[in-house]
């Protein structure tokens, strides 16, 4: 009933705001220009509000830009983390590049070339030249950008196995993160969602040998300067690990396993210090303070980067980068799959 009762009222707006209109019309001295052709003042007219629009734009670039750099990302937490920011900044500083020159353009050309009596446009059926500009240029950018991008992908995503990574398994469901690390083998026991059933929701294979060592815990803990390889599975819809101060983020997909790895730089003690971050905080929690809530510390976060459900706002983990020793500790007090399955 709400909706019909709006779709009425807007209905009657519009007919109010027609009938305003031949009011005015209808109250036009006999010698004014009614004609819905565009005269020479109304070119004019024209012509300097595209002036002005191009002005107002870039204006209103500058302040954003002035306003809301404080809430870009800080620097990168992983080892990779500057190649992908150098490929964002080049990206964008080609797409401003081009937006500032090709906006000045089209603003100055329709106030230089407004309409005017008697004045006739100058018609070019073809110009092979000027085609020949405007396809090159934009085909050698767009395909060195391509091709730096493809280096850079490939660099990321080559995983070093001689460096012995940690191999965590990263398990999405509606909506929730589960991590499940290997063992002291090192390698994760097979799993499958046939396989869930009682306590044992990550489907783990429990007759599975390299199984037994497994850790299945919800908070992400990883050592510094230590590369990780994530594997990925889907319980239920397509959702995405999305590590955004790491730089890092792969789809996971039901049905099969995704990878991904990186390694992480700065421990979370050093980025709740870093200048940026302090920032931050303090002005989230002068907000906060405002609205009567708890305050809040800077923490890294894994998100989902897929809209997968009306709670995928909340499907977040809590991650922790500290010292070796640190992870080694709190590594060894989890229990294990085995273990686990001995208590039930």
């Amino acid at each position: 009933m709400t909706v019909f009762l709006v779709i009425i009222v807007l209905a009657l707006l519009a007919v109010t705001g027609w009938q305003i209109s031949k009011i005015f019309h209808l109250s036009n001295t006999p010698d004014a220009d009614t004609s819905q052709v565009a005269n020479n003042q109304d070119n004019q007219n024209q012509g300097k509000l595209m002036l002005g629009f191009a002005a107002f734009i870039y204006l209103l670039m500058i302040y954003c830009f002035w306003e809301y750099s404080g809430v870009l990302l800080p620097e990168a937490a992983s080892e990779h983390g500057s190649k992908y920011d150098n490929l964002m900044l080049i990206s964008i500083l080609l797409i401003m590049f081009v937006q500032i020159v090709t906006q000045a353009l089209l603003h100055y050309f329709a106030y230089k070339y407004r309409g005017a009596k008697g004045k006739k446009a100058l018609f070019y059926a073809d110009n092979d030249k000027l085609e020949f500009i405007w396809t090159i240029i934009p085909v050698i950018t767009l395909a060195g950008l391509i091709i730096y991008g493809l280096f850079t992908w490939t660099d990321i995503m080559s995983i070093n196995e001689d460096e012995d990574p940690i191999v965590i398994e990263l398990y999405a469901q509606q909506f929730s993160w589960t991590a499940r690390y290997a063992g002291e083998d090192n390698t994760l026991g097979k799993a499958n969602v046939r396989f869930i059933e009682g306590t044992n929701v990550l489907g783990v294979k429990e007759e599975d040998s390299y199984a037994q060592d497994d850790k299945i815990v919800r908070e992400l803990h990883l050592p510094v300067n230590k590369p990780v390889l994530f594997k990925l599975r889907s319980q239920d819809v397509l959702h995405s690990a999305y590590f955004p101060h790491f730089r890092a983020q792969m789809n996971v997909v039901p049905g099969m396993i995704t990878q991904f790895g990186f390694t992480p730089t700065v421990t979370t003690a050093e980025m709740r210090n870093e200048d940026d971050i302090v920032d931050k905080v303090s002005h989230i929690n002068e907000l906060r303070k405002e609205n009567g809530d708890d305050e809040y510390q800077f923490d890294y976060f894994l998100l989902c980067n897929k809209i997968c459900g009306q709670a995928h706002y909340n499907m977040q983990m809590k991650v922790i980068v500290e010292s070796q020793e640190d992870y080694e500790k709190w590594l060894a007090e989890q229990q294990t799959f085995g273990e686990s399955l001995a208590q039930n």
